[in-house]
């Protein structure tokens, strides 16, 4: 094979100096990472990478990325542990949350954040303040890359993929005719679609998805189709402490590995796969397949809960902050100061979310079953629709007094205010 940095390329996007030419990249394996290597080793730089494993792939693929980054002629490659890490910065605050982006999207991605944190904490090692990433100028990836490396210091950012679609239009075939000619294969699913997985799940993009199309049998990450699903339901109980998932049938777990599990049996059954459509954080519609087996199991178990611990008021009020806070992770403010004041105020609502849920599924979706709290807002002495400890004239007391302005209103404006006819008596 030919040495590509032979004769480096000069441009915008090449080292400062000769003495300063390591540049940290975060790499997952996928085409687009695997592009920026050459490309960057052609204009001078010596290429470090970063597998930030946030979950989501094995040790065996672990070592398949690790070996495409030596093939593609890296300096420097390692691999972090970034479970505990997606665990305690994203998982916990975003059940506690308990929304998606626009009431669906369960925000797979926000495993950024965390890519970031581990290739900033390489580069100090190395010395250097250039950061590499593969992110598309026309994503929302790009947004959350750079602003959260620039709320973290001065660090200089090399985007090669924005930097190709300056020229050319249909980036990703470019990407794979330039690792060809290089000598470099292509998986053929690089090929037809973008992938991205971790802990909290698989997304989706490219082929028929960017069409609105119906996604094709080859748009499947971890949920069996239809057909695979287990005959016999599916039941277990999470434990929950202060709205944190903690247990699973009984048996204590530390996070990253209890959502793994979650992952592993919904998954069977077809549970948290969906199709979103939304608005991104750069004004475009974006489409994906996504699957969060795990996720959706912990959403549903920990809505359960919640809401029969919380009060009245607590209920109503909560989802506007879990809202905004979900918008600001989206939309890549995830070291916001709003973010963590956010933060503050759901970790007070779940001081009470204690208890056990038991979920259920016959696949596709699952439920909330059976809930068990100390803490659950029962009164002693009534059940809803049931039972009370009040009287005939206590209840009629208090519709009379809850209702009475709009019954006033319609006392005072007379039959027609509820058909909105105008019984003002002009002709």
């Amino acid at each position: 094979m030919t040495d590509t940095c032979a004769h480096p390329i000069h441009d915008s996007a090449s080292p400062l100096s000769d003495g300063d030419s390591d540049i940290v990249l975060a790499f997952s394996g996928g085409l687009d990472t695997s592009f920026c290597v050459p490309w960057l080793r052609e204009r001078g730089w010596r290429v470090h990478t970063v597998f930030a494993d946030t979950g989501g792939v094995d040790a065996a693929e672990r070592a398949a990325i690790q070996a495409r980054a030596q093939e593609l002629g890296v300096a420097s490659h390692v691999t972090v542990d970034g479970g505990p890490a997606i665990w305690d910065g994203f998982v916990t605050p975003f059940v506690q949350a308990g929304v998606g982006y626009q009431g669906q999207y369960p925000l797979l991605v926000s495993d950024r954040y965390l890519i970031v944190d581990a290739t900033l904490a390489r580069a100090a090692e190395l010395g250097t303040r250039a950061i590499g990433h593969g992110c598309t100028g026309m994503g929302n990836d790009q947004v959350r890359f750079d602003l959260a490396v620039k709320s973290r210091g001065d660090w200089r950012i090399v985007a090669p993929i924005r930097e190709i679609q300056k020229e050319h239009t249909h980036t990703r075939a470019y990407e794979q005719a330039y690792l060809r000619e290089r000598g470099f294969g292509v998986p053929e699913r690089q090929q037809q679609y973008t992938i991205n997985e971790n802990l909290l799940g698989v997304t989706l993009s490219g082929g028929e998805i960017d069409q609105w199309q119906a996604p094709a049998d080859g748009a499947r990450g971890w949920c069996a189709p239809r057909a695979q699903w287990p005959a016999q339901p599916l039941r277990l109980r999470i434990g929950f402490e202060q709205g944190q998932a903690v247990s699973i049938d009984g048996e204590r777990l530390a996070g990253p590995e209890l959502l793994a599990r979650l992952n592993r049996e919904f998954a069977r059954y077809g549970v948290g796969r969906g199709l979103y459509t939304g608005d991104t954080t750069i004004g475009l519609k974006g489409r994906i397949v996504y699957e969060a087996p795990g996720l959706t199991a912990l959403l549903s178990a920990h809505q359960a809960l919640e809401e029969a611990v919380l009060s009245k008021q607590q209920n109503r009020f909560k989802p506007d902050v879990a809202r905004r806070w979900v918008e600001l992770v989206y939309e890549g403010f995830f070291h916001d100061p709003l973010k963590a004041d956010l933060e503050a105020f759901l970790r007070s609502s779940q001081r009470k979310v204690n208890g056990e849920v038991t979920l259920e599924t016959h696949g596709g979706r699952v439920d909330a079953v059976v809930v068990e709290s100390a803490h659950i807002l029962q009164a002693a002495g009534a059940t809803y629709a049931q039972s009370a400890d009040w009287g005939v004239a206590e209840a009629e007391g208090f519709i009379k007094l809850f209702g009475m302005s709009s019954t006033l209103w319609a006392q005072v404006n007379g039959d027609g205010a509820a058909t909105g006819k105008d019984n003002s008596g002009d002709a």
